[in-house]
């Protein structure tokens, strides 16, 4: 079965760092994209970052609004997909989820891609 579990969240004051994980199983990491989605409080759901399949060329895209601050990458090894987040903002607080794309090269912004989901992590940035 494909399964996607977010770990790494927490409470982290302005101008701090934090590093979510995203675990897979039940499918071959490398043939896959995978997104990293946010949805604030009394906000839709928001498109983070993603990487394209390590079988395609592995690109990365981010959002305008994390772009210098976030990195995604993936260790394939680990069956695991990261996403560093530094300079947080107060505005960064949300539940991150991570989802599996279905095509290879990977579209930050359209989430109607994505087939399977984590059930998130909350990140608190709070001073």
């Amino acid at each position: 079965q494909v399964q996607l579990v977010e770990s790494g969240g927490g409470l982290v004051q302005p101008g701090g760092a934090l590093r979510l994980s995203c675990t897979t199983s039940g499918f071959f990491l490398d043939a896959y994209p995978i997104g990293w989605f946010r949805q604030a409080p009394g906000k839709e759901r928001e498109g983070v970052s993603c990487v394209s399949s390590s079988t395609s060329t592995g690109s990365t895209h981010y959002a305008d609004s994390v772009k210098g601050r976030f990195t995604i990458s993936r260790d394939n090894a680990k069956n695991t997909v990261y996403l560093q987040m530094n300079s947080l903002k107060p505005e960064d607080t949300a539940v991150y989820f991570c989802a599996r794309g279905t095509t290879h090269i990977c579209s930050v912004s359209d989430y109607d891609e994505y087939d399977f989901w984590g059930q998130g992590t909350q990140v608190t940035v709070s001073s």
